[in-house]
């Protein structure tokens, strides 16, 4: 009798190992994967509702301009010095943003 109850414990203890296995790995992913994109996602969001008419960007393709005009999802980006050089693109093409007030300090 004594025998058959150790091996009920070791079994049940084994399943409590595993299932604490399966939580700290879980957790794991949380903090190394899902935690840091949510935070990038958010600051990317507080990014593009900060964009203002003037402000100079830098475009995810590698080229810098000048927002002319925005809408909801879209932007209108003067590039160079050349007025006939307009693009509309989406927010989400805007990879950095410097302000307008920015720009005016360093001069």
């Amino acid at each position: 009798m004594n025998l058959l109850l150790t091996g009920a414990v070791a079994g049940q203890s084994s399943i409590i190992m595993v299932v604490a296995y399966v939580v700290i790995i879980a957790a794991f992913f949380y903090f190394a994967m899902v935690r840091p994109q949510k935070k990038e996602r958010q600051r990317m969001q507080a990014l593009y509702e900060s964009l203002a008419v003037g402000d100079s960007v830098l475009t995810s393709s590698g080229f810098y301009g000048v927002i002319i005009d925005i809408s909801d999802d879209t932007v209108i980006v003067e590039f160079g010095n050349n007025k006939n050089c307009r693009i509309p693109m989406q927010k989400a093409a805007i990879s950095q943003v410097e302000k307008a007030d920015d720009v005016d300090k360093k001069d």
